[in-house]
């Protein structure tokens, strides 16, 4: 049990923890600020076969909370006179011949309809496939260092039937944000990651952020992440920690910690990054699933609302949770053994709901969502 104090001790908090590690999570790491100031603490290994726990702020691969980093980027150049919000999409990116009713915003609201290039999940329980990286186990396993294009990973969905028309339904696509990326290149002139520097990790001073392309390491320190399949009748686990993330592209390669997303979730609600009005699109949410510009919005039981995104990449896992005005923020990073059964994902919802409601309580409880 490890755990660092600058509010007061919050035993209840260091149990969640603990008992999300027993339910077969590998480590846990909490970060919480609200009235009672901040509180951090670590459950469970650092790496398998060793006895160190996750490190405090430890660097971690942070799956789907990219979206919400990307979206903003995005409304920050709409701010700059660079995008229209409600612009087609085909306007900036002619070459995929996408078509004209897709909207900027349609992307990152994932209404726009195109196909999930890592898969679609329809609702009668059928897969439908995407790339050969998402087809998991050991193929996954084996070719987890390819690069892949981003433009690669967009023309590979557009050969798929469209899910819906454009804007006349909800379906979570990181496809989408794939199309944000190539938006924001192309409008700039500049990679993504430049951006990211300049309208974000630099003015935020977020120095363990990192907006990577093909890089396959993770800096120190970090928690190990895992994956299994099954072999010739035999269940290997492997360490996956190192991996090329140009197979998820910005639909979830950033790394970070679980101080920086804190640093940056309250910034983001604070209106620090983004003009009163466009933070007011970003967190208007569709009325499916409750998803606005890059973030969910959750109205939870008691009348509270918190402003949200999960994310899960191969073995590491990050939660983000804010109120409205930033008071409250929870971030977390979760280190696990994954597999092609994503037989964590129960576990993961009942953990944080448990989070949540024991963060924003009362009439601020709510339920979580896995988000991908």
């Amino acid at each position: 049990m490890s755990v660092t104090l600058t509010g007061h001790a919050r035993p209840e908090l260091q149990k969640i923890i603990e008992e999300m590690v027993d339910s077969g999570f590998v480590g846990v790491t909490l970060r919480v600020h609200d009235e009672h100031g901040e509180w951090t603490g670590s459950a469970g290994l650092r790496e398998l076969g060793r006895i160190e726990e996750p490190p405090i702020d430890g660097h971690i691969r942070i799956g789907s909370n990219t979206k919400t980093f990307t979206a903003t980027v995005v409304l920050q150049l709409v701010a700059e006179g660079k995008i229209g919000l409600d612009t087609a999409v085909d306007d900036y990116l002619p070459e995929f011949g996408l078509d004209r009713r897709i909207t900027v915003r349609m992307l990152l609201q994932h209404t726009s309809g195109v196909f999930n290039f890592t898969g679609e999940y329809f609702e009668d329980g059928t897969f439908v496939p995407g790339i050969t990286a998402t087809t998991a186990g050991k193929e996954w396993v084996d070719n987890r260092f390819h690069t892949y294009q981003p433009e690669e990973l967009v023309r590979l969905s557009l050969s798929k039937p469209a899910r819906f028309e454009p804007g006349t339904d909800w379906s979570y696509a990181n496809t989408n944000y794939v199309l944000a990326r190539l938006l924001i290149e192309k409008v700039t002139g500049r990679s993504v990651a430049e951006e990211m520097q300049r309208l974000i990790l630099g003015p935020l001073n977020l120095t363990g952020t990192i907006q990577p392309t093909s890089e396959t390491g993770i800096p120190e320190p970090h928690a190990h992440a895992y994956y299994r399949y099954e072999e010739d009748g035999q269940t290997r686990t492997v360490d996956v920690t190192r991996q090329n993330p140009s197979w998820i592209s910005s639909g979830g390669d950033m790394i970070s910690t679980t101080r920086d997303l804190h640093t940056f979730i309250s910034a983001l609600v604070g209106g620090t990054l983004l003009p009163a009005e466009l933070l007011a699109e970003m967190c208007t949410p569709e009325a499916k699933a409750g998803y606005g510009l890059g973030v969910f919005v959750q109205e939870v039981p008691g009348g509270g609302t918190v402003i949200m995104h999960n994310g899960g990449m191969a073995g590491h896992a990050a939660l983000m949770y804010s109120t409205p005005d930033g008071s409250t923020t929870l971030t977390a990073a979760l280190n696990y053994v994954d597999d092609a059964a994503m037989s964590m994902g129960v576990a993961f919802q009942q953990a944080t709901q448990r989070l949540v409601a024991e963060v924003f309580g009362g009439e601020q409880a709510g339920s979580a969502r896995q988000t991908g």
